[in-house]
């Protein structure tokens, strides 16, 4: 049994299309779920609702891979989505369709 990683990512709504074409390109990802979440914490680049609201509506991307993957995912993320990606990756013990 291979290695695997869930990947989670979480953007700003404005990079999502950009976000979704580019794991649709990635023979590793063979499918992934996205749904909308608020960001609540760190007050960077926030807009004044958001500052008043105390969060920031963000899009979260959920993803498993091989593990010798992640690296090269993660560099095609960093060139080809943008900035104002937050991520964390998990092992994962097991996977699969019933």
């Amino acid at each position: 049994m291979s290695s695997q990683q869930r990947l989670i990512l979480t953007i700003p709504p404005s990079l999502e299309d950009d976000l979704v074409d580019y794991l649709l390109s990635l023979e590793a990802v063979g499918g992934f779920t996205s749904y909308p979440v608020h960001g609540h914490g760190e007050n960077r680049q926030l807009s004044i609702a958001e500052q008043v609201t105390g969060r920031q509506k963000r899009v979260q991307f959920e993803l498993i891979l091989p593990s010798d993957k992640l690296e090269a995912v993660l560099a095609g993320l960093r060139e080809q989505v943008g900035s104002d990606t937050f991520y964390w990756h998990q092992d994962v013990n097991g996977s699969g369709h019933l």
